[in-house]
């Protein structure tokens, strides 16, 4: 996310600076950097470096990799503040949803809980043109019952959430429930902001181009920051000790983004896997690999009729099921909601869980709902005229690719481990913040300074392309066009920096036979 040359060697901060347009002076220094604004200058680098053929490969891929870094955080870096921003405030609205819903999340914790068929009767009562679709059941001693519902004016992906007191069945409100996560207003609101700055559809190239650029940003940081020349191992993970300027700034940058580096890429992966256009060819790809996502099949077998069906041969009900309270003359019914639950309990699926209610032709479906590690994520299918267990699904049984893209989306929405993973999360888009500010105030301060004040720093010259060797530059051109291909948005806006580029480029000749026409004129 810098928008500066992390330079080698020993450096002077109030070291006088190129004006942009001039060329930069001969330095007998190795150092590549020349031409960013910064200036040239003479001197030895302190430190070990690498050597041989790798050492010759990089000093050709260096300005190549300053370059692609400079001009992604220039112009990348704006999209990656407001998803670092908006990222920052997600992660905290978890517990900002506790404080301001708290009279519908919370009650006190009573004698006994009353059925869920009571709480539901009292939410169809409090909203009668609600259709009720599902039900979270508290987490914990002192929460409240989700009773979630369609209704005619609700939004794609949105529900009506009832929150009922288990104990009393009394209506503590309603509110607007989003996703899978069950996000309610607040947290929804800072989630489409992050998502699609409010804008819908369209809006979401905004995320997906940051998100594509965030990794090759991270990546590239990196490799200039461990390339770097240095005294000790030390100033390569923290801040360098008595710096001050430009130097310091660098020194702040490089260091966190290093510690950062790792998060950060994560994040680009997993926030590209919910992404327009390049979600599509992942998914693609999981499916190849056999990585979808498995759903348990809640389809009654042709012939039975559910809430309304006639028989179920050849099932067995769960164990001890015909002796439960209110079995009886249930068969062609529905046993009821507080049933299936007992039958999914005895299935094994213990803690918090949710259930989808039949509609027709299909079953109750009950999942866990626990992300918490180790993760308790299973689902049951249970039949609604018998409690028959027409079909499970555990966790453990998904694809390992499945499985980490639920491990991966879930960290990235802050629900993998609870308060530890927000923290995390907030940590790493504060950190980003700060990285893009770092690149930016290193981009001013190399700046030329009194002629031309409001200038500012340059990129690496162009040409740097030219002296990659051909053996590394033909297999980069290929990766580069197989990840232009496979992440589009990034390679329609590295080509589209290419553009821009070569008009600046064509600019510049001009005015300079511009300048020595008018030169040979006057002589």
């Amino acid at each position: 996310m810098a928008i500066d040359d992390p330079v080698q060697g020993p450096e002077t901060d109030d070291r006088p600076t190129t004006p942009a347009g001039e060329a930069p002076e001969t330095a007998t220094s190795t150092d590549t950097s020349g031409g960013t604004g910064a200036g040239t200058r003479t001197g030895t680098s302190t430190g070990t470096g690498t050597s041989g053929g790798a050492s010759s490969v990089w000093s050709a891929l260096r300005p190549l990799v300053l370059r692609l870094h400079f001009y992604a955080g220039l112009l990348i870096a704006p999209l990656l503040l407001i998803a670092a921003t908006t990222g920052f405030l997600y992660a905290l609205s978890y517990q900002a949803e506790k404080v301001v819903y708290r009279h519908e999340l919370r009650v006190p914790v009573g004698d006994r809980t009353l059925p869920l068929s009571e709480q539901l009767d009292a939410a169809r009562a409090a909203r009668p043109d609600g259709t009720v679709t599902s039900v979270r059941l508290p987490s914990e001693d002192g929460a409240t019952t989700r009773v979630l519902m369609s209704t005619p004016d609700a939004e794609e992906s949105k529900s009506l959430a009832v929150f009922v007191d288990p104990y009393t069945a009394e209506v503590r409100g309603e509110l607007t429930s989003y996703g899978s996560s069950g996000a309610l207003p607040l947290r929804t609101w800072i989630s489409e902001l992050h998502r699609h700055l409010l804008l819908g559809e369209p809006g979401r190239v905004y995320s997906e181009l940051a998100a594509s650029w965030l990794w090759v940003v991270a990546l590239g940081g990196v490799l200039l920051w461990l390339a770097r020349t240095r005294t000790s191992k030390r100033a390569l993970l923290t801040p360098e000790r008595g710096a001050t300027g430009r130097r310091r700034t660098l020194s702040l940058h490089g260091s966190l983004g290093l510690w950062a580096a790792t998060g950060l890429v994560l994040l680009s992966a997993t926030g590209l896997t919910w992404s327009t256009y390049a979600g599509e060819n992942i998914g693609s790809v999981k499916d190849q690999l056999g990585g979808g996502t498995p759903v348990v099949s809640a389809a009654l077998a042709e012939g039975t009729g559910g809430a309304g069906g006639g028989g179920h041969e050849g099932h067995e009900s769960m164990p001890g099921m015909e002796n439960m309270p209110g079995m009886e003359g249930m068969a062609g019914g529905d046993i009821g909601i507080d049933l299936v639950v007992v039958a999914a309990r005895q299935a094994g699926l213990d803690g918090p869980v949710s259930v989808t209610l039949p509609t027709e032709g299909t079953g109750y479906v009950v999942a866990q709902t626990d992300t918490q590690f180790p993760v308790r994520l299973d689902s049951v299918a249970i039949d609604p005229a018998t409690g028959v267990l027409m079909d499970e699904l555990r966790f453990a049984d998904y694809p390992l690719l499945a499985q980490l893209t639920r491990f991966g989306i879930d960290a990235h929405m802050g629900l993998f481990l609870g308060v530890t993973n927000q923290l995390a999360l907030a940590a790493l888009a504060l950190s980003l913040i700060l990285l893009i500010c770092w690149g930016y105030r290193m981009w001013w301060l190399r700046r030329p300074t009194k002629e031309r004040k409001l200038s500012a720093g340059r990129a690496i010259p162009r040409g740097a392309w030219r002296k990659v060797p051909v053996t590394a530059l033909l297999p980069l051109a290929a990766a580069v066009a197989l990840i232009g291909w496979f992440l589009p948005l990034l390679g329609i806006s590295l080509l589209a920096f290419l553009v821009l580029d070569a008009l600046l480029a064509l600019r510049a000749r001009v005015r300079a036979r511009t300048a020595r026409t008018a030169g040979t004129a006057r002589t």
